[in-house]
């Protein structure tokens, strides 16, 4: 029954990661300071970090809030991103959802939920050829955010 339940779950999760994230908000964390970014010129934006661990090597991406973002084979919808209050110490948590799709085979969802800028241990993505991180949340100048690979 549970893999009848997950797999209804992960054929929803495809149905609806091509487009958008979905319109609902994910519960926020449970911190009191954490807000959105106050609004700015351009679009938010969560900058994350994605180190490829066949190659070694790291790169830098923005992920544009409502919209997915490819890293390799990996596909991060950001649901949301939230920054701190400027009187407490800094951080940026997002909500991500990050989906493999390698070629020929089906959509596997790796990870779902709200990661932590300051503690990326907490809350990580396990696989064994890319991780990902959160740095920051910010507004993106211009007419598009730089894009990953």
């Amino acid at each position: 029954m549970r893999g009848l339940v997950a797999l209804v779950a992960i054929a929803t999760l495809a149905a609806g990661l091509g487009a958008s994230v979905a319109q609902t908000p994910p519960p926020r964390p449970g911190s009191a300071n954490l807000r959105p970014i106050p609004d700015a010129p351009g679009k938010r934006v969560a900058e994350l970090q994605g180190l490829d661990k066949v190659t070694a090597r790291t790169q830098r991406f923005y992920a544009p809030v409502g919209q997915t973002t490819r890293f390799g084979t990996l596909e991060i919808a950001v649901a949301d991103c939230l920054v701190n209050v400027p009187e407490a110490p800094p951080e940026a948590v997002a909500y991500l959802t990050i989906v493999d799709n390698k070629p020929g085979q089906a959509q596997e969802k790796l990870f779902a939920g709200w990661m932590f800028a300051s503690t990326p241990s907490l809350s990580a993505l396990d696989h064994g050829v890319y991780d990902v991180r959160v740095l920051a949340c910010t507004m993106a100048q211009g007419s598009a955010p730089p894009s990953s690979r």
